[in-house]
């Protein structure tokens, strides 16, 4: 008899909805007192809170920078990323955003420490494939979600 291996259920979590509220509110990035500029969407994003891409030419976003780290690793490793100017419902679910799918993707393992175990890029058609292989890793903790083509953080995954 063949065993039906259950998949690893999982959580793909947004940035928090308190840094994405500061910001609107002061225009200063909350981790590091960085100044945030907005400016009408040149390319597609995605929105780091709602997780959705921006319509290029029309929406308008606030460029900050952000800390994907902070409360789980001693080393910082902040970098910017985007969200739309006007509050957004906050993405947070357990299925992968359906408007990253297409994006280019790249998965990057962590151990509880913060330290980086492996990186592998996904495709529509790969995803939940990867993230499977990346928690089987023995110390694999959880997973950032990176844009593949500028490299910046994009989501956070947790086990569910």
């Amino acid at each position: 008899m063949n065993a039906i291996k259950e998949q690893t259920s999982f959580n793909v979590v947004a940035i928090p909805a308190e840094i994405a509220e500061k910001v609107r509110s002061t225009a200063i990035s909350p981790q590091y007192g960085h100044p945030a500029g907005t400016s009408v969407a040149t390319g597609y994003g995605p929105c780091r809170s709602c997780l959705k891409t921006f319509e290029t030419g029309k929406d308008e976003r606030i460029l900050l920078t952000y800390n994907p780290f902070e409360g789980r690793a001693e080393l910082p490793l902040p970098g910017p990323i985007f969200i739309h100017k006007e509050n957004c419902v906050r993405y947070s679910g357990d299925v992968f955003p359906p408007e990253l799918r297409g994006l280019p993707i790249l998965f990057e393992a962590f151990s509880a420490g913060g330290e980086m175990l492996q990186r592998v890029r996904a495709t529509d058609e790969t995803i939940e494939l990867k993230i499977e292989e990346l928690f089987a890793l023995p110390d694999a903790e959880y997973i950032y979600v990176r844009n593949a083509e500028a490299g910046c953080f994009m989501a956070l995954i947790e086990r569910g």
